[in-house]
C-alpha cells in the first residue's frame, strides 16, 4: 500500500508455443524462439562472401576508387574496414548489426572470418537475432608505390637527406631507435647509411613529408626541400617531380660544453657563459655547473642564433676525485635528473703521481662523486681553444676544469669479455663505400653509445630494449660481483619476439 492506496502488481502470463508446446510468454506470433528460428531465416539474402584487395608488399588494402589504407589483423580498424562493405548489403535487407567479432584464422590462409550478429522484423513485428559467418578473401594485388618499386627499386619520388656535421654518429644511433620504436620509416623503400648522415627514399611526397615532421619532434632540425621535374605529358597536363628534403639536425650533442653567445646569454637571464648540454629531444637543455641554473631553448630559438660547441664529448678526459663538499642548499631537477652543487678537488689521471697539480672546481655532479671516484671532464687548463665567442667575454676566468659525468671505465675492465643481457635492433641500411672504410670508427661510437644507455636511465626511456639470449642464466645470477656499474635492470627489457622458433615459442612471447 502507497500513500493509502492499494497498487496492484501485473503480471505476465504464459501460453504454449503454437508449434512445439512448451510454455513461453506471449509474443505476436506465439512461436518460441527455436520455432521461430526455424520457419525464419532473417541472413538469407545476406552477403556471406566479399572480395578484399590485399598489397602483400606494405600490407594494406584497397578502398576503392584508388585510396590504399595500411590495417593490421584482427585491428579494429580492420574490422571498420570489413563491416563497412557489409553495410549496403544489410541495409537493402532491412537488418540492423548489433554486435561483430573476429573468428581467428591462420594468417597465411588469406581469409578474414568475422561473427556477425544481426537483428530483423519479422511475423506482426517480432525482432528475431541471429548469427552468422561473413567470410573475406584476400586477393593479392600490389599498388600503385609497390609496383613501381617492384619494376626499378630506384624509381623513388622523396628522399629525406639526414643530416649532422659532427665528429661522431652517436645521434644517428639515437634517432635509429627512435625510428625502430615508432615505425616512422615504415614506409621507406630504401634506407642508404653515408659518411654524415642517412638518406631515406619514399615512393609518395607525403610519406616523405610525414618522416620530416616526425624529425622536428623528436630533435632540433631545420628543413628545406626542393623539387626537380622528371616528366611532363602536355597532352593531359600531368607533371612527375622528385622531392628532395634536406634536414639537418642541430651541432650539439649531449654532454656538450658550449660558450654561449652574449646575445643569447643576455636573452636567457645572463645564463653561463659556459653550460653543459644534459639533454637534446625537440628542445636543448642547457644547464650551468658552477650556479645550476638552466633553460630549454626549442628549435626556433636555437637556428636563430645558431652557435656551435666549444668542446664535443671526444675532448672529455679522465679526472680522480679527491675530495668532496656538496652544498646542501643548491640542488635542481633537470628533466627528472637531480643535481647537487658541490666544491670538488680533482687531479688528472694523467698526472697522478706524476706531479701535484690539483684543480679546486664547482661540479653540478655531488649527487653522484664521492672521494676516489673517477669522472670525465674537460680539461680547460691545458687545452686550447679557438673560439670566437669566448673572446667576446672580455675578463672571463675560464674554470680549470668543468667535471661532465661520473667515469666507470675501471670498474667495466672486469666485465668486459661478459656480453650484455640487452640488446637493439637496428634499421637495414645500405652502407657506401665511404662508410665502409671508417667501420672501427663507427664501432667505436656505437659501444659509447651502448654505455650511455646503461648509465642514463632518462635516455632509454624512449627506446625499446631486448632480451639477448647469448646472456647465459648463470651470468644473469651474478651480479657484477659487488661492483657498482650501471646496468639495464631486466624488467626493463623486451622480450625479442621470433616466429621461427617454435620450442621457445611460449617464453618469447613474454615480456
Amino acid at each position: 500500500m502507497e500513500n493509502g492506496m492499494f497498487t496492484v502488481h501485473h503480471t505476465i502470463g504464459s501460453v504454449l508455443c503454437c508449434k512445439c508446446g512448451i510454455p513461453m510468454q506471449p509474443n505476436a506470433a506465439n512461436m518460441c524462439v527455436k520455432c521461430l528460428s526455424s520457419e525464419n531465416n532473417i541472413t538469407e539474402g545476406l552477403l556471406k562472401r566479399l572480395e578484399l584487395k590485399h598489397c602483400p608488399e606494405c600490407d594494406s588494402y584497397l578502398q576503392p576508387p584508388r585510396n590504399w589504407v595500411k590495417l593490421q589483423l584482427e585491428s579494429k580498424e580492420l574490422l571498420t574496414f570489413c563491416l563497412k562493405k557489409l553495410q549496403k548489403n544489410l541495409n537493402s535487407n532491412k537488418a540492423r548489426m548489433v554486435h561483430a567479432e573476429f573468428i581467428w584464422t591462420e594468417p597465411h590462409s588469406k581469409r578474414i572470418k568475422v561473427k556477425v550478429k544481426v537483428q530483423k522484423e519479422i511475423l506482426n513485428g517480432v525482432i528475431l537475432e541471429q548469427t552468422y559467418p561473413v567470410e573475406y578473401i584476400q586477393r593479392d594485388q600490389m599498388c600503385e608505390p609497390c609496383s613501381r618499386v617492384q619494376a626499378n627499386p630506384d624509381q623513388w619520388v622523396a628522399a629525406v637527406q639526414l643530416r649532422q656535421h659532427v665528429s661522431h654518429r652517436r645521434t644517428f644511433f639515437y634517432l635509429e631507435q627512435l625510428i625502430l620504436k615508432h615505425d616512422a620509416a615504415a614506409s621507406a623503400i630504401r634506407i642508404k647509411e653515408t659518411d654524415q648522415g642517412i638518406d631515406f627514399f619514399f615512393s609518395n611526397r607525403s610519406h616523405g613529408v610525414k618522416f620530416v615532421e616526425f624529425l622536428g619532434k623528436v630533435a632540433p632540425v631545420r628543413s628545406r626541400h626542393d623539387k626537380q621535374l622528371v616528366s611532363h605529358d602536355p597532352k593531359s597536363n600531368n607533371y612527375n617531380y622528385k622531392y628532395t628534403f634536406s634536414v639537418e639536425i642541430s651541432p650539439i650533442c649531449r654532454e656538450d660544453l658550449i660558450c654561449l653567445p652574449p646575445k643569447v646569454a643576455v636573452s636567457l637571464g645572463n645564463l653561463g657563459p659556459l653550460v653543459i648540454c644534459t639533454k637534446v629531444s625537440s628542445s636543448i637543455a642547457l644547464l650551468d655547473p658552477f650556479t645550476l641554473r638552466h633553460c630549454f631553448l626549442d628549435a626556433d630559438q636555437y637556428w636563430r642564433a645558431s652557435f656551435k660547441s666549444l668542446l664535443t664529448s671526444r675532448q672529455l678526459v679522465e679526472y680522480i676525485v679527491l675530495d668532496v663538499e656538496v652544498i646542501r642548499s643548491a640542488e635542481v631537477t633537470i628533466a627528472g635528473t637531480k643535481y647537487f652543487l658541490a666544491e670538488a678537488q680533482v687531479a688528472r689521471v694523467s698526472d697522478f703521481g706524476k706531479n701535484d697539480t690539483i684543480f679546486s672546481i664547482k661540479t653540478h655532479l655531488g649527487h653522484l662523486l664521492s672521494p676516489g671516484d673517477y669522472a670525465l671532464g674537460y680539461d680547460l687548463y691545458g687545452a686550447n681553444t679557438n673560439d670566437i665567442e669566448l673572446d667576446k667575454y672580455r675578463g672571463l676566468v675560464l674554470p680549470e676544469a668543468v667535471l661532465v659525468k661520473k667515469s666507470y671505465e675501471e670498474k667495466r675492465q672486469k666485465k668486459r669479455s661478459k656480453p650484455r643481457s640487452w640488446k637493439l635492433k637496428s634499421l637495414s641500411m645500405e652502407v657506401d663505400d665511404k662508410g665502409r672504410i671508417e667501420q672501427d670508427k663507427k664501432i667505436s661510437d656505437y659501444e659509447q653509445f651502448l654505455k650511455d644507455i646503461e648509465e642514463n636511465p632518462e635516455l632509454r626511456f624512449n627506446l625499446s630494449l631486448y632480451r639477448n639470449k647469448e646472456y647465459q642464466q648463470s651470468e644473469m645470477a651474478s651480479v657484477t660481483d659487488g661492483e657498482e656499474v650501471p646496468s639495464v635492470p631486466l624488467d626493463e627489457l623486451l622480450a625479442d619476439l621470433d616466429l621461427s622458433e617454435d620450442e621457445d615459442g611460449d617464453e618469447d612471447m613474454e615480456a
